[in-house]
């Protein structure tokens, strides 16, 4: 107890402060990625950036990767699908939006979370989540902006909407096999597939290689280093985090990219900031544990399951998925 204590700063655990360092990072991305998207075509870009991640994981784990398991291989492999939905349609919006829009739009997926668990695990969410989920979308459709014929969604807007059930997707996904497989192989996998799948779109959708800029190369690397750099934090932190403490800490992400979209010259309509207020606290209602009388939470999440529980990672899902 003491030794977990001591453990603690501020509060919070080293792997918590470590997911909050990755969210100020994953914060600063979104105008990284705007300003690559004047140079380059979405999906080269994601293949890029998670092809210089996959190597720059493999470069850290390669000794690892020799007993890797086809489950292992599956496993990286599904979660590397939903990063590549994720990311990739969130890049293609960002060819039209800002990039403070972009990020407030894509808190939404907060409070997706726990609604797609009730759809897998059939365990409704509570009152809170749904309240949460109610009042992060109201202030989507005032970050969307609202006129006098209704909401305005342009083409960047509705990918970057629909980006965010994906990105749900993905922290369901890590909560899931996180603990059950090396962070190592799991972090190479699921990088090496984003980049796949992201080369793989560009024939279909008509995108071709671009023109040599120093621009999208370094954006990329640099993108490709950060992205490693978070995903291996993630898979590494939420071994013992929970997905609800995990998920609370995310929502800083719109905020940070907010705060290096306005040094940048961003402008946000006060309307849409009002919107962007709203989404934050949909998403902090939506993981609000209700107290008993006794003091304790209806649902406590355990943030460090035993390891020897077959069904840890059910019960935290379980858990998650009423939060």
């Amino acid at each position: 107890m003491n030794q977990t204590a001591s453990r603690r700063v501020l509060g919070l655990s080293v792997q918590e402060w470590a997911l909050v360092g990755i969210t100020v990072i994953w914060g600063g991305t979104f105008l990284v990625v705007h300003t690559a998207m004047q140079h380059s075509g979405p999906w080269f870009f994601v293949g890029f950036r998670f092809l210089a991640a996959g190597l720059f994981a493999a470069a850290i784990f390669w000794r690892s990767l020799r007993g890797m398991t086809w489950r292992e291989i599956g496993a990286g492999a599904a979660i590397g699908a939903a990063i590549y939905g994720g990311y990739g349609l969130q890049t293609a919006g960002l060819q039209t939006i800002d990039s403070s829009t972009s990020a407030f739009m894509t808190a939404f997926y907060v409070p997706l979370v726990p609604l797609l668990q009730w759809l897998v695990l059939r365990k409704p969410p509570r009152a809170l989540t749904l309240a949460g989920a109610g009042l992060a979308f109201v202030g989507l459709l005032l970050v969307a902006g609202i006129g006098s014929r209704g909401v305005h969604l342009g083409e960047g807007e509705i990918l970057t909407l629909i980006s965010t059930l994906p990105i749900a997707g993905e922290i369901i996904l890590i909560s899931l096999f996180g603990r059950r497989f090396d962070v190592g192989r799991l972090t190479v996998v699921q990088l090496l597939t984003a980049s796949l799948l992201g080369f793989a779109t560009m024939p279909a959708v008509g995108e071709s290689i671009p023109a040599f800029d120093p621009v999208w190369l370094i954006a990329g690397l640099g993108m490709g280093l950060a992205s490693g750099l978070i995903q291996l934090t993630m898979n590494w932190a939420q071994r013992s985090v929970s997905a609800t403490r995990a998920t609370i800490i995310y929502t800083g992400e719109p905020v940070w990219a907010g705060v290096v979209g306005r040094i940048a010259g961003e402008r946000i309509p006060p309307l849409a900031i009002l919107g962007a207020a709203l989404i934050i606290a949909g998403t902090l209602l939506s993981e609000l544990q209700p107290r008993r009388k006794n003091g304790r939470t209806v649902e406590d999440p355990d943030p460090e399951p035993r390891s020897d529980d077959p069904d840890s990672d059910a019960s935290e899902l379980s858990s998650r998925a009423g939060a």
